[in-house]
């Protein structure tokens, strides 16, 4: 087998927490200026907004191929393994950290909020139709008028307000498929947000409902009647499909033997990984491993 494409890992001002935990660019620059890294695939420890206003082509994100129209937006949320074809295109690109939008705010109160960021949706982009861009395009105009002018007053909090305006209108003119619909408002919407969190966190350790429930300090059967009510899937379901995409990104883009993948993702047994990638994958993990 050949050597593995290299999974690049980029961060916005990692060790820089006084810089502008915020970026925008045309994508008419952007990408030419980075089609090295771009059209490879990699991944973010912050969140990126893609807009497609021109051009068509394809978009990829976690072994899923996805047609790029016109006024196409994607949301790529932290952890994401996507890349960019080699077609041209016209719009603008946004990265940002979670302490930019969260600020003093509570985390699953922003994302709860703006229903946007969640990576387990079906599709990780919305479309927009031409009539209703004129306002969405007014606020990225604002965006970019004003990361020229740092120095003037309550600059940061200024993009700020302008990245939860344009979230805002997404969420009212955007169409989306298969988008569950959260609310701040409803216990078990903010406890499926907290549940997918503490997943994202912990899902090489904690492998069970019970475990979960505890961390939610829930009973399991509140935790499962809250995905089911949500997602349609039990909190076992969503446990092992998570487990599962982080088998296959490291099948993919990793060099370490299949071993080393299972003790990786807390299976202390090579023997029961395998076993348990068989059962969700239809085939061995060696054999997936070989396709790619």
């Amino acid at each position: 087998m050949g050597k593995k494409t290299e999974i690049r890992h980029y961060h916005l001002h990692k060790d820089e927490p006084d810089k502008l935990q915020f970026e925008i660019y045309p994508l008419a620059d952007y990408l030419p200026g980075n089609d090295c890294s771009t059209q490879k695939p990699h991944t973010h420890s912050f969140y990126q907004i893609i807009w497609f206003m021109k051009g068509e082509g394809k978009h990829y994100v976690d072994f899923n191929e996805y047609e790029v129209k016109e006024n196409t937006l994607f949301f790529i949320s932290k952890g994401q393994i996507h890349h960019f074809d080699e077609n041209k295109y016209d719009g603008c690109i946004i990265h940002f950290n979670e302490s930019f939008i969260a600020d003093n705010e509570n985390y699953v109160n922003v994302f709860l909020r703006h229903n946007i960021f969640h990576s387990f949706e079906k599709e990780p982009f919305f479309h927009i139709k031409e009539t209703d861009t004129k306002e969405l395009l007014n606020i990225v105009t604002q965006m970019q008028t004003e990361m020229w002018i740092p120095n003037l007053f309550a600059h940061a909090e200024y993009l700020k307000v302008l990245l939860h305006l344009f979230l805002i209108v997404i969420q009212r003119f955007g169409v989306r498929k298969d988008c569950h619909g959260l609310s701040m408002n409803t216990p078990s919407h903010i406890l499926f947000v907290k549940f997918r969190k503490l997943l994202e966190e912990n899902y090489c350790r904690v492998r069970t409902v019970a475990g979960y429930a505890a961390l939610l300090n829930v009973s399991a059967k509140t935790l499962t009647n809250c995905t089911n009510e949500i997602s349609h899937q039990t909190p076992l379901e969503i446990i092992n499909e998570r487990i599962v995409l982080e088998a296959r990104r490291m099948l993919s883009y990793s060099e370490k033997n299949i071993n080393e993948i299972g003790y990786d993702l807390g299976f202390e047994d090579p023997s029961y990984f395998v076993k348990f990638f068989k059962r969700h994958m239809k085939m061995l993990p060696g054999e997936f491993r070989s396709k790619i």
